[in-house]
């Protein structure tokens, strides 16, 4: 297998980079053997941003891990069973979420247990709909417990459908 940080990293190991840093099935869910997606690269060859049609999956760091645009956020939200990397949050903050406001712990009702700082994350309305991605702040059982606090940095909201 070539290495993914070299200019020779293709769709096949994207994906297991996806299920190592997500979990099984995620890699298949952010990029589908079916279908045609676009890999932008840097000037030396190494993969730096994933599009789809739709737009943006991932951006792919220097530091092996990838931060999810929305069209992936809404990929791995079908692909990954629930709660995995799901913050989910009530009415009170869905207007501020899709505003690309942070979520603080004390709105938060439910987190995925394996989440931990740094994690790319899904900022989910308790009615099930997608509102954000962004990356935790803190680790599943603190986002919970905590009253004060950042729980997740957004960094792209989902509009409202109108």
């Amino acid at each position: 297998m070539s290495d993914p940080t070299d200019g020779s990293a293709g769709l096949p190991e994207l994906r297991i980079i996806a299920d190592y840093q997500f979990g099984t099935g995620a890699g298949e869910a952010l990029f589908p053997p079916t279908e045609s997606l676009t890999i932008k690269r840097t000037t030396s060859g190494r993969p730096q941003q994933i599009h789809a049609e739709t737009g943006r999956i991932v951006s792919f760091g220097t530091d092996g891990r990838f931060t999810l645009g929305l069209e992936g956020g809404c990929r791995l939200e079908a692909g990954l069973p629930s709660p995995a990397y799901r913050v989910v949050v009530d009415d009170e903050s869905e207007p501020f979420v899709r505003d690309e406001k942070n979520v603080f712990a004390k709105f938060v009702l439910e987190a995925g247990e394996e989440i931990r700082p740094g994690d790319e994350v899904l900022v989910i309305h308790e009615r099930g709909e997608l509102l954000a991605v962004g990356t935790a702040q803190l680790a599943a059982d603190a986002i919970l417990d905590f009253e004060t606090g950042m729980a997740v940095n957004v960094r792209e909201g989902a509009p409202a459908n109108s």
